[in-house]
């Protein structure tokens, strides 16, 4: 009766204490839960965009900086690039991390997303460029910021890793032979650019309507003959050569830089402000013939890429003033960052920017923007269609 009475009890024990245990596991399970999802929220915010919150973010001009706040827009609003910013090593010494621009750009970031501005003033990251010769009150050149601003990131990366991903982000790999007419000795060279200068005039100094034939001329051999013959090693002497480029492999993100701003023979640098339309996808499968890429060089998806961005430029070449038209990711929407003016635009406004020789300022129906029709498409940013879609 002793050992019989005394079962039941221990197993109430026992089942009280698998009480308490489930009971503990359940909390334990909730905590988790609860964690999980403060995690999936903070890993909406890393791999979120200045817009994930209540809209685009502005960004306030704090010295002729239109055209740091256009780029920095396209930069930030790139989920691929925010992604790999999330990534970096912060700097241990204050002075560093002052002087580090990824970190800056992190912070400045983090600012935008979980700030409650319309707009923030991105002046400790000016200051910090300013330590290497990127100064404010200064009229900046879109595309010789954007390498400037580019340079200075992969330089102050240390992560091997994070380089690489970031080269073939943004990188376009490229292979520039020379072919000797003679002998037809072949020398050729591997290149990586961030950004691809395409030409608004063909060999015949004709007007270029499109970008897909500034793409085609860019990529068109050139015979080099009388004056621009080159050396051939074989031959010993100075030959007729054909000039070339060969695309080995483009990157998920593609910058093209219209050369817009000329100089001839030290004259003053002027403007071409003329038509140059430019698609929301491009094929590069039917823009390049196959020798004049590798063979595997889009097998994965085809060359086809989808607007993502424009940097708009107003004004002459010796004044002027940047905007930025960027795709939201998240909201499958147009945005048109002016500064601190932000507000949704349309395709159509987007198209406005390819090219018109009157410059005409107008405001729009949005309170406070102040739009110019007279802007052209400066740099235009192409991502890889797969890489799109979130």
């Amino acid at each position: 009766m002793g050992q019989s009475a005394g079962r039941p009890k221990k197993s109430r024990i026992k089942l009280d204490g698998y009480q308490t245990m489930a009971a503990e596991t359940a909390e334990e399970e909730e905590r988790t839960v609860d964690a999980s999802e403060k995690r999936n929220e903070q890993l909406k915010a890393i791999y979120g965009m200045a817009d994930l919150r209540n809209g685009a973010v502005g960004l306030y001009n704090i010295g002729l900086s239109c055209c740091l706040n256009s780029l920095l827009q396209v930069f930030f609003m790139n989920r691929h690039f925010t992604m790999l910013l999330r990534r970096i090593k912060v700097p241990f010494e204050a002075a560093e991390q002052k002087a580090s621009v990824p970190y800056q750009m992190l912070l400045l970031l983090e600012q935008m997303q979980r700030g409650r501005q319309k707009s923030v003033h991105p002046l400790d990251l000016a200051t910090c460029l300013s330590k290497h010769n990127v100064k404010l009150f200064v009229l900046y050149d879109a595309s010789q910021l954007f390498l400037n601003l580019w340079n200075l990131i992969k330089s102050q990366i240390n992560n091997a890793d994070l380089v690489e991903s970031l080269n073939q982000l943004y990188s376009i790999q490229l292979q520039e032979y020379i072919v000797c007419q003679k002998c037809s000795l072949e020398m050729k060279k591997d290149s990586h650019m961030p950004i691809l200068p395409l030409p608004m005039f063909d060999f015949d100094s004709c007007l270029i309507k499109t970008l897909e034939d500034s793409l085609r001329c860019f990529f068109a051999p050139e015979q080099l003959t009388g004056e621009n013959t080159c050396r051939c090693d074989q031959c010993d002497k100075k030959t007729p050569c054909l000039l070339g480029t060969k695309v080995i492999s483009l990157p998920q993100t593609l910058t093209l830089h219209l050369k817009r701003f000329y100089s001839k023979e030290g004259s003053r640098t002027r403007k071409i402000s003329h038509y140059l339309a430019f698609p929301q996808s491009l094929d590069f499968s039917q823009i390049l013939k196959p020798e004049q890429h590798h063979l595997d060089a889009w097998e994965k998806d085809d060359g086809l890429y989808n607007l993502f961005a424009v940097v708009a430029h107003s004004g002459s070449a010796n004044f002027g003033h940047y905007c930025a038209y960027v795709w939201s990711l998240t909201e499958r929407k147009w945005y048109c960052f002016n500064d601190s003016s932000v507000c949704q635009v349309s395709w159509d406004d987007v198209k406005c920017t390819y090219g018109k020789a009157s410059l005409r300022w107008i405001f729009s129906s949005h309170p406070g923007f102040l739009t110019c029709r007279g802007e052209t498409a400066y740099l235009l940013i192409y991502m890889k269609k797969n890489c799109m879609q979130f």
